[in-house]
């Protein structure tokens, strides 16, 4: 079964690519640390839950880089690369954290958490073993119903969606110990994390999530597409709100919080502007190596055809309110950005380097074949 937005997380003019090129050359400076990189405070002791899945390894190598001493702990089953001098600890978030006992760290960094009852166990823990708990939630735990194509008329100007906004809430009959979906399990996490560590909790909710490493496709499914060349089928009205956050980006501002000892809640997503998918597919079409062209087709036609947002045109779910929430508590607490189009390159770059059978087994993103069936429906129906 197709992944919903919140099992993951749980996107006929365009701008110009002289205009994306200008745009993304007057962005944030990019160095190899990304914008926002500067003068590292007093060295800490950070604890990162986690640390060699998708956003892990950037995370740590930027705090180690930054001069920090950086622990991890994992099941230990991931061989991947990291940094000299960090420190493994093997153990399990469900019934196995001997390794932290009797430790101390300045700062934990979590970012592995998907089940509340993780959350439970490490805050009580680790409540009196560190003064700062940074806790990575998700976008996923609002209140929002309607997904598909429930607003696809609807073009947002402005977000709905602030920090403020009214989280899930256990249905009648939960308890705790039962089960819960993914959004409500952040949405519980953030809660036992606020309990657990008052006053001393930063609680960062990301949309999606993309960049070089990203094995769903999610939004890896534009630059590959695009780079093909040829005729690009573009869905829906190119002035839908779209949200992507480079998770270099994301995680390197994680690190730079973990510093500051920032608290609150904040919204993870970017870019710093209201970015409509148009943009979006036009700026990555700025590294493409071949010729392209967008071709777009109104919603009405490709909810005929049965065409999937999300799942078959991944990065897309037209006038959704979780494809444009608040962004400017981020931004004013440090966050910033690479350009789209550096993020688009260096996904190809990555993807490229994925094995074949990989590239051939994509989990997000339709076929050719069907794009072309579509877009010759579209062809034919037009007068």
């Amino acid at each position: 079964m197709t992944p919903t937005r919140r099992e993951f997380l749980k996107t006929t003019s365009a701008i110009a690519v002289g205009l994306a090129a200008a745009r993304a050359s007057a962005s944030s400076p990019e160095t190899e640390d990304g914008p926002g990189a500067a003068s590292a405070p007093a060295p800490k002791r950070i604890l990162i839950l986690g640390g060699t899945g998708f956003i892990g390894p950037n995370m740590v190598r930027y705090a180690v880089e930054r001069g920090h001493e950086v622990t991890i702990f994992t099941r230990g089953r991931s061989q991947i690369e990291l940094p000299a001098g960090v420190e493994r600890l093997v153990g399990d978030r469900n019934d196995d954290h001997t390794a932290l006992e009797g430790r101390t760290w300045d700062v934990v960094l979590d970012n592995n958490a998907r089940d509340y009852r993780w959350v439970q166990k490490s805050t009580e823990l680790l409540k009196d073993a560190a003064s700062h708990y940074l806790f990575v939630s998700s976008i996923s735990a609002y209140a929002l119903e309607g997904f598909g194509w429930d607003y696809k008329d609807r073009v947002l100007m402005e977000p709905i969606v602030g920090e403020d906004y009214k989280r899930i809430s256990p249905p009648e009959g939960w308890a705790d110990g039962d089960d819960a979906d993914y959004g409500l399990m952040k949405s519980l996490s953030e809660d036992i994390v606020h309990a657990a560590f008052p006053g001393r909790t930063a609680v960062v909710r990301p949309g999606l999530i993309v960049g070089p490493g990203d094995p769903t496709d999610r939004f890896t499914y534009w630059p590959v597409r695009i780079d093909e060349g040829g005729e690009v089928l573009a869905p829906g009205n190119p002035q839908h709100a779209n949200q992507i956050i480079d998770q270099r980006d994301l995680t390197e501002w994680i690190v730079r919080m973990a510093e500051n000892a920032t608290t609150g809640d904040f919204n993870g997503v970017g870019p710093d502007r209201r970015l409509t998918m148009g943009e979006m597919l036009e700026d990555i079409g700025t590294v493409a190596s071949n010729p392209f062209e967008l071709t777009w087709i109104p919603e009405d036609f490709l909810e005929q055809h049965e065409v999937r947002p999300w799942s078959d045109l991944p990065a897309w779910i037209p006038g959704d309110a979780l494809m444009f929430v608040a962004y400017q508590k981020s931004v004013d607490a440090g966050l910033t950005f690479r350009s789209l189009a550096q993020t688009s390159r260096d996904v190809l770059e990555w993807d490229k380097g994925r094995p074949a059978a990989e590239r051939a087994d994509r989990r997000f993103g339709w076929s050719r074949e069907r794009e072309r069936e579509v877009l010759d429906a579209w062809h034919a129906a037009k007068p």
